[in-house]
C-alpha cells in the first residue's frame, strides 16, 4: 500500500509574498543543510518544535529527515536560494500512540505521523502550509488517509496552520499538548483554499511584471528597425510612469533614455527586464537579472535551443522571477498609475477594461487594434509566447483582482493545467465575460482510433468540454470574438433566446431570422397584443411576422416606436434591427440610425444588435448619449454575438453543481484489480471480458446478465444460466485486440434453444479458429435508446467522459458531447441534453421516457472510475440501452496503461 517517493523531482512554488521556492523530497547530502536550519532556529522555535531545547533533538531530527530510502517514510525540503528552509516529513505508524488512536476511528485508515519546521526568517510567507500541501499529496499517493501531529498547546502558529490548510481536523487537548488528526479526503473546501492561497501568492508575483516601479530594456540597440529599440520607443511612446533604463555597451542614450554597459551598472535594480538579445546571450543575462535582484523577465527574442530555454529557465526558478516569453510581442498596462507599453506593436493599446492574454504577438496585435477601435479598450495585456512560465491561469487571477479589467480575453494554443485553469476560469466568469479564440481545431490533432470513445474524442471536443464546463466563450476566429465582445460591452444579456427581428427589408429580415436560427436563437411568432399595437405605428404594407418589416417608407421616428415596443415586450429578449440604404431616408435626410441611438430610446434590459448591409467595417459601435450600440456588416455576424450572449446568461443562472457522494464502489478492490493486471502486463493491454465486469461492478456500473464460455457445452450451459432454456441469447465472439464485433461478423442475436446456440457457436469456431479464446453470452436485451458511454484519458486534460448516440452507427453519425471529469450533477444533466439524439431520452413520439436518474449515475460511477484510476486509458460503454425502467450496458471494452495520480490543484510553478 505504501510507496517511498524520494525519487521524485523538484518543483517550485510561489509563496505568499511572490517569492519563488522549490520543494522536493530529501537526499543524504541534505545532512548539513538540514541540520544547519535546526541549529539556527532560535530558543523558541527550537521549544515548539522539538519540546525542548536538546542539541541532540536537532541532530537526531536531521538524521532522521536526510536517511536513505525508508518504506513508510518521507522528508519534504524547501530550499531558497539553495538553503534549506523547511522540512515537512511523514511516517507510517504501525501502531498509533494511545492519545492519537482513540481520534482514529476507522478501521481501514492508513494513519502517518507528520512533523515540521521552518528557519525563522521565512515565517509568516506561507512556508509550511506550502510545504503541507505536497506532504498530503504524497501522502495520498502513499495510500496515507490520515496524517496525525503533537504540538504544544502555546504553538498558535502551527496549530492555526493545521487549522486553516482546509482538510477536516481534529484536536484534543491533553496537558500542555494539543493531539491532532488530518483526513486526507479531499473536498471542496480544502481545493478552495488551496485556490485562495496560490491566487494571493500569484498576484504578489506578479506586481513587480504588471505594475512595475521601473524597467529597463536590455539589448535595445542603436539601429531604429530593431525589436529592442521598437520595445524601448513603445514604453516611452506610452508615457511610462516609472524609471526606464536600456542596457547596451555601446551608447550612453537611446530614445532619450539613459543606457548603461551591464545590468550590475543599472542605478537601481529594475524590477521588469525586458530582453532583447540574440537567443545565444539569453541565459547569461537571465542570469545578470537574477543575482542583481530583478524580480520579473520579458523575453522577446525567439530561436531559443532546448538548452538555452532551459538555462533561462533554471535562472528565473532560481532567482524567483516570474518570465512571460520568450518569443512573445510584450507585455502593456494601461492603469493610469502605471501607463506601460513594452510591446513592439505598432500602436499604443487604449485604455479600457479588457484584459489581454495570447500565444502568438500576430493574434495580439490584431486583438489590442480591434478592442482599441471598438473602445473598449485594454486594462492589461501579456504575449506568452513560448510560454515558459507565466500562463492565461496567472493572468485570470490577475484581472480578477486588478479592479479595472471588466472582461478577459484569451488566445491559447495550449494548456499546461487545464484542471487548474478550469477552477480559475469558472470562478472568473461568474465576474465578467471570459472570451477565447479556440485555436488548433483541425482534424490534424485527432489521435488514432483505438476504440469509439478515442474516434469520437477530437482536440476540439476536450478544448470545448473544458471551456463549456467553465463558462468560456470560444469563438473560431479573432473576427467573432470581437463582435461578442461589442454585444457583451455594451449591451445587457438576454434573458432568454426569443429574437425578434425589425427590418426596412423584407429580404434582409429573412437573411437574419435564417442566421438566428442557425445560431441556435428562436424566432418566434408575436403575440397578437404585440402585433396590434405594432400596426398602430407602421405604415401601410408593412409585415408584422417576425421579422418585422417596416417597408423602405419608415421614418427614423416609427422605427424607434418599433424598436421600442418589441424590446419592452416581455415575449421578446433581444431585438436585431437591419438596415438597408434607400433613396427615400437620402432625400428627406431621416437617417433611421439617429433614430435608434436618439438618448429617449429605452429598451430597458433587452440587448439590441444592428445590422447595416453596406457597412464596409465588420463591427463597429454606434455612440448615443443613452449608450452605444454594436453594428454589424453581416447578420450572421450578430446573431452568433447574439448567441454567445444567450449562452453565457443560461451558464450564470445554472446552479454550479456539485460532484455527487455515491454508493456501492468499491475502489480499492478496482485498484488492486488494476495493480495485478499490470503487474502481468507492464506495457498495458485490453482487459478480458470478465475483467470488464468485474471492475464495472465494483463501480455499481450495471451490464447486462452474462457468463464466459470456453467451449460449446459450456456455452449452452451459460446460456440456460442467463436467459433460460428458451433464451432469447446473444453470442459475441472474443479474442484479445478485439474492438469492433459487428464489424467482424463476431456477433448473433436472437438465439433461442440449445440448437441455435451450439450452431452459432460452431459457425464462431469455423469463422476465426484458435485466434478465438471464448464467447461473451448475454441475455437479450429488451429494445430501447441505444446509447454509447466512454472514457479517455488525455494527457494533458485528465479524463474525459464521452456520451452520445451508440451502436453500430455511433462513429459514422458521430452524435457525441463530452465533459471533463469530475462530473457534477450538472455536468451530468448539461452532457445528457447536449446530443441530438437527447429527445429520444425524453420521451418522442408517445414512448415513455428513459429512466434518467439511472442515466445519471452511470456518468457520474462513469466519471468516478476514471478519476480514481489514472491507469484507465479508455472505456466504451456500446450500446447502453436506456428503457424507461433502468438501463443497462450490453457491451463493455477498456483498456489499461501504466500511469500515476497527479494533483493538477497541487501548487506548482510550470
Amino acid at each position: 500500500m505504501t510507496q517511498t517517493l524520494r525519487s521524485a523531482p523538484s518543483t517550485h512554488a510561489l509563496l505568499t509574498d511572490g517569492r519563488t521556492l522549490e520543494v522536493r523530497p530529501s537526499r543524504p547530502e541534505d545532512h548539513a543543510g538540514v541540520l544547519a536550519m535546526y541549529r539556527q532556529l532560535s530558543a523558541e522555535s527550537t521549544r515548539r518544535r522539538f519540546f525542548g531545547v536538546s542539541a541532540r533533538s536537532a541532530a537526531l531530527a536531521a538524521e532522521r529527515a536526510c536517511r536513505s530510502e525508508t518504506s513508510g517514510h518521507l522528508a519534504l525540503l524547501a530550499l531558497h536560494d539553495g538553503r534549506t528552509v523547511g522540512v515537512a516529513e511523514y511516517e507510517i505508524q504501525n501502531e498509533l500512540d494511545d492519545q492519537i488512536g482513540e481520534m482514529v476511528t476507522d478501521s481501514g485508515a492508513v494513519t502517518a505521523e507528520v512533523s515540521l519546521a521552518v528557519a525563522d526568517d521565512l515565517h509568516h510567507v506561507g512556508v509550511g502550509t506550502l510545504l503541507l500541501e505536497h506532504l498530503v499529496h504524497a501522502a495520498r499517493q502513499a495510500g496515507v488517509t490520515t496524517l496525525t501531529a503533537v504540538a504544544l498547546a502555546d504553538n498558535h502558529p502551527v496549530l492555526g496552520m493545521f487549522r486553516d490548510l482546509g482538510l477536516r481536523v481534529t484536536r484534543r487537548p491533553a496537558g500542555t499538548e494539543v493531539y491532532c488528526t488530518v483526513s486526507l479526503a479531499s473536498d471542496e473546501e480544502y481545493l478552495t483554499a488551496c485556490d485562495e492561497r496560490a491566487r494571493i501568492a500569484d498576484l504578489a508575483s506578479l506586481r513587480p511584471l504588471l505594475r512595475p516601479g521601473s524597467l529597463a530594456v536590455i539589448g535595445a540597440s542603436r539601429r531604429p528597425d530593431s525589436v529592442g529599440r521598437a520595445v524601448l520607443r513603445s514604453v516611452r511612446r506610452g508615457g511610462f510612469a516609472g524609471r526606464l533604463y536600456a542596457v547596451n555597451p555601446h551608447a550612453k542614450v537611446i530614445e532619450r533614455t539613459p543606457t548603461y554597459p551591464e545590468v550590475d551598472a543599472l542605478p537601481c535594480v529594475p524590477d521588469v527586464a525586458v530582453i532583447a538579445v540574440p537567443a545565444a546571450g539569453v541565459p547569461e543575462v537571465a542570469e545578470d537579472c537574477g543575482r542583481a535582484g530583478v524580480r520579473a523577465l520579458v523575453v522577446v527574442s525567439s530561436g531559443l535551443d532546448a538548452g538555452q530555454g532551459a538555462a533561462l529557465l533554471g535562472s528565473c526558478r532560481a532567482h524567483g522571477m516570474r518570465l512571460v516569453g520568450p518569443n512573445c510581442l510584450g507585455i502593456a498596462n494601461t492603469e493610469e498609475s502605471v501607463t506601460l507599453d513594452a510591446t513592439f506593436a505598432a500602436a499604443t493599446p487604449a485604455r479600457g477594461g479588457a484584459g489581454v492574454a495570447v500565444q502568438s504577438g500576430g493574434v495580439g496585435i490584431a486583438l489590442l487594434g480591434g478592442l482599441s477601435r471598438l473602445g473598449i479598450g485594454v486594462s492589461s495585456f501579456a504575449s506568452l509566447g513560448d510560454k515558459y512560465d507565466v500562463s492565461g491561469n496567472d493572468l485570470l487571477r490577475w484581472w480578477e483582482a486588478d479592479g479595472t479589467t471588466g472582461m478577459a480575453v484569451l488566445h491559447l494554443e495550449s494548456f499546461g493545467n487545464p484542471r487548474a485553469f478550469s477552477r480559475t476560469a469558472r470562478r472568473v466568469a461568474r465576474r465578467m465575460p471570459v472570451l477565447t479564440v479556440d485555436a488548433g481545431r483541425s482534424d490534424a490533432g485527432r489521435r488514432a482510433a483505438a476504440s469509439h470513445t478515442a474516434a469520437a474524442a477530437t482536440p476540439t471536443m476536450t478544448r470545448r468540454a473544458l471551456f463549456t464546463q467553465a463558462g468560456v466563450i470560444a469563438t473560431n476566429t479573432v473576427a467573432e470574438l470581437l463582435d461578442a465582445a461589442a454585444l457583451l460591452h455594451t449591451q445587457p444579456l438576454p434573458a432568454g433566446s426569443r429574437v425578434a427581428v425589425l427590418s426596412n427589408a423584407g429580404g434582409a429580415g429573412v437573411l437574419a431570422a435564417d442566421a438566428l436560427v442557425e445560431a441556435g436563437l428562436t424566432v418566434p411568432e408575436l403575440p397578437v397584443d404585440l402585433v396590434a399595437d405594432l400596426l398602430h405605428v407602421l405604415p401601410p404594407g408593412s409585415s408584422v411576422g417576425n421579422p418585422v418589416d417596416t417597408t423602405a417608407a419608415v421614418s427614423g421616428a416609427v422605427l424607434r416606436a418599433c424598436l421600442d415596443r418589441l424590446a419592452a415586450h416581455d415575449s421578446v429578449d433581444a431585438v436585431i434591427v437591419v438596415l438597408v440604404p434607400t433613396a427615400i431616408a437620402a432625400a428627406t435626410g431621416d437617417d433611421p440610425v439617429r433614430a435608434l441611438v436618439d438618448p429617449h430610446r429605452d429598451g430597458g434590459n433587452t440587448p439590441v444588435a444592428v445590422v447595416r448591409l453596406d457597412q464596409g467595417e465588420h463591427v463597429r459601435l454606434l455612440p448615443g448619449p443613452a449608450g452605444d450600440l454594436p453594428c454589424y456588416g453581416d447578420p450572421q455576424d450578430a446573431a452568433r454575438a447574439l448567441a454567445h450572449a444567450a449562452e453565457r446568461a443560461r451558464w450564470l443562472s445554472r446552479w454550479t453543481g456539485a460532484v455527487p457522494t455515491l454508493s456501492g464502489i468499491d475502489a480499492p478492490a478496482a485498484r488492486a484489480l488494476v495493480d495485478a493486471y499490470l503487474d502481468a502486463h507492464p506495457d498495458g493491454g485490453w482487459l478480458e471480458p470478465r475483467e470488464c465486469a468485474e471492475l464495472l461492478g465494483h463501480y455499481g456500473i450495471p451490464l447486462v446478465p452474462w457468463a464466459w464460455a470456453a467451449t460449446e457445452d459450456e456455452a449452452v450451459a451459460a446460456a440456460a444460466r442467463v436467459a433460460g432454456p428458451d433464451g432469447p441469447v446473444v453470442l459475441k465472439a472474443h479474442w484479445p485486440g478485439l474492438v469492433h464485433k459487428s464489424d467482424q461478423g463476431a456477433v448473433a442475436l436472437d438465439l433461442k434453444g440449445e440448437e441455435q446456440v451450439r450452431d452459432a457457436y460452431r459457425r464462431f469456431a469455423g469463422r476465426f479458429g484458435d485466434r478465438m479464446t471464448g464467447v461473451l453470452v448475454q441475455a437479450m436485451a429488451r429494445r430501447g435508446a441505444e446509447l454509447f458511454a466512454g472514457v479517455v484519458q488525455d494527457d494533458v486534460f485528465g479524463p474525459l467522459i464521452v456520451f452520445g448516440l451508440g451502436g453500430t452507427a455511433t462513429e459514422l453519425l458521430a452524435d457525441h458531447a463530452a465533459r471533463l471529469a469530475p462530473l457534477t450533477d450538472q455536468d451530468v444533466r448539461d452532457l445528457i441534453g447536449t446530443p441530438r439524439c437527447a429527445p429520444l431520452l425524453f420521451g418522442y413520439r408517445g414512448d415513455p421516457p428513459a429512466d434518467l436518474a439511472a442515466l445519471e449515475g452511470l456518468l457520474s460511477r462513469l466519471s468516478r472510475l476514471a478519476c480514481d484510476l489514472p491507469q484507465l486509458a479508455e472505456a466504451d460503454l456500446n450500446p447502453v440501452v436506456a428503457r424507461h425502467d433502468g438501463i443497462l450496458a450490453l457491451d463493455a471494452r477498456i483498456r489499461l496503461l501504466p500511469g500515476t495520480a497527479t494533483d493538477p490543484h497541487l501548487r506548482r510553478l510550470r
